[in-house]
């Protein structure tokens, strides 16, 4: 997977979450995790945006990490929404498999960077 490949896949995951907020309820659960799972997932995207955009490998790395980070948050949100109840889990399962899979391109991508820069 090409670094363009990999922008098309974190911006759809953004635009997923979008939609599947205005499912949760009105509650104030709902509202609190609703924003903090927009923040995360669409950060997902901004930040890979951004390290595609690194002056510098370490820099490069650096902004992989952020992007894990935010990816990892966005599988907390999604979790706790199921464990919540406030959406049945078979309605999340694409979006959680879909985090899973990001977490483990980045962390991938980052690791082998890394790797790579100390050879």
């Amino acid at each position: 997977m090409n670094k363009d490949d990999l922008k098309a896949r974190t911006k759809a995951f953004a635009l997923r979450v979008m939609k599947m907020i205005n499912h949760l309820p009105r509650s104030i659960q709902g509202r609190v995790i609703g924003n903090q799972l927009m923040r995360s997932a669409t950060s997902v995207a901004g930040n890979y945006r951004a390290a595609c955009r690194a002056r510098s490998t370490a820099e490069f790395i650096a902004k992989l990490g952020v992007v894990l980070e935010e990816v990892d948050e966005s599988e907390l949100w999604l979790e706790l929404i199921v464990e919540g109840k406030l959406l049945p889990a078979k309605r999340l399962s694409e979006l959680a498999k879909e985090a899973g899979e990001l977490s483990a391109i980045i962390f991938s991508a980052r690791r082998s960077t890394k790797l790579k820069s100390n050879s």
